[in-house]
């Protein structure tokens, strides 16, 4: 799927704005109007490097409560090593903007923006929006990541998603240097779905959960960006190396409460965990009825419930599957340590 010419024209159009090398351009794409007339417009802003190279967009807050990749997105624009950059970034860190404004995960009509692609000019609120991303931002592109959380409640451990069965694909998940790298299934309307329809190979990076910043988080995120355009030649190489390996997992699965009440959980967020391993406990409030949360499969936790007040059947932990647990636990400890050795770019303070 890689390809061997890119898509980096001397002028970049977007919605009749034309860009050329060397430019760095802002852009108020127009949406759907709000009710009271007032225009909604979609933030775009286009770095161009002055000598020709791959076309990489860069996204966030597809759903609107994900805003991990906003504070992303904006950490990378004022990043130095911009100043080398070859060929074309096009970020656009709000997607959804009616979601982002009311801090909820969809759009007006309660449609699902990453289950609505390509969209249609004349279709849905929803519709509408994903055909905008789409047709001005999306086919211009060789090369996409977009950047998501879990939802509310309920944090990942920063992980990329991939089709992998593409060998480009794969490459890039390896570069992103997330410590766990998911081979994804793509999902009808979603945004890797059509992104792969087009030859565009692309990545998920979920990182942290919703309405929420996590440091690590961002920092892995910037880096992962950084290192990806490294790989596809927008920037120089660099001389630093990753400690740990990024490793794939085989397979993973949500272990659901089963029974309704509250929860103690007994795992964090990356630990290894055993077969038959005691996850958590869910009780009524006196405690008198007690029923065990126990993992089907060793692996690694790689999402959890923070919420205690269950319902029957809600997703508690996410378990990945390797072929190798102990290689998956050090890889995670490992990007820990690293993570703290990360310092945040000149005149950045750390969100605490």
């Amino acid at each position: 799927m890689s390809k061997v010419e890119h898509r980096d024209p001397e002028r970049i159009e977007i919605d009749g704005t034309s860009i050329v090398r060397g430019q760095r351009a802002t852009i108020d794409l127009p949406v759907a109007n709000l009710y009271t007339h007032m225009p909604l417009t979609m933030p775009v802003q286009v770095v161009r490097g002055r000598r020709a190279g791959p076309v990489l967009f860069v996204c966030a807050a597809i759903h609107g409560d994900e805003i991990n990749g906003v504070e992303i997105i904006r950490r990378l624009l004022k990043h130095p090593a911009l100043n080398n950059l070859r060929g074309t970034l096009i970020t656009v860190p709000i997607v959804n903007v009616h979601g982002f404004l009311s801090m909820s995960r969809y759009l007006p009509d309660r449609r699902d923006l990453n289950r609505s692609f390509p969209g249609s000019e004349r279709g849905s609120v929803t519709a509408r929006v994903a055909d905008r991303f789409v047709s001005q931002i999306v086919r211009q592109a060789d090369y996409g990541i977009d950047l998501h959380t879990g939802a509310l409640h309920r944090p990942n451990l920063p992980q990329v998603r991939a089709n992998l069965a593409d060998a480009g694909t794969l490459a890039m998940a390896r570069a992103f240097a997330a410590p766990v790298i998911l081979d994804s299934d793509l999902r009808p309307g979603s945004l890797r779905e059509y992104a792969t329809a087009q030859d565009i190979p692309m990545l998920l990076y979920e990182a942290g959960e919703a309405l929420r910043f996590d440091e690590t988080c961002l920092r892995a995120g910037v880096r992962g960006v950084i290192s990806v355009m490294r790989h596809v030649g927008m920037l120089p190489a660099s001389r630093r190396k990753t400690v740990y390996r990024p490793l794939v997992a085989r397979a993973s699965q949500w272990v659901r409460a089963p029974g309704s009440g509250i929860l103690r959980t007994l795992v964090a967020l990356g630990a290894r965990v055993r077969k038959g391993q005691a996850l958590g406990r869910v009780s009524d409030p006196f405690g008198e009825d007690e029923l065990a949360v126990t993992a089907p499969a060793g692996g690694l936790v790689i999402g959890r419930l923070n919420l205690p007040l269950v319902n029957e059947g809600d997703a508690l932990f996410h378990i990945a599957r390797f072929e190798s647990p102990s290689s998956a636990a050090e890889s995670v400890e490992q990007f820990r340590a690293q993570s703290q050795e990360w310092l945040p770019l000149p005149g950045e303070q750390p969100i605490v």
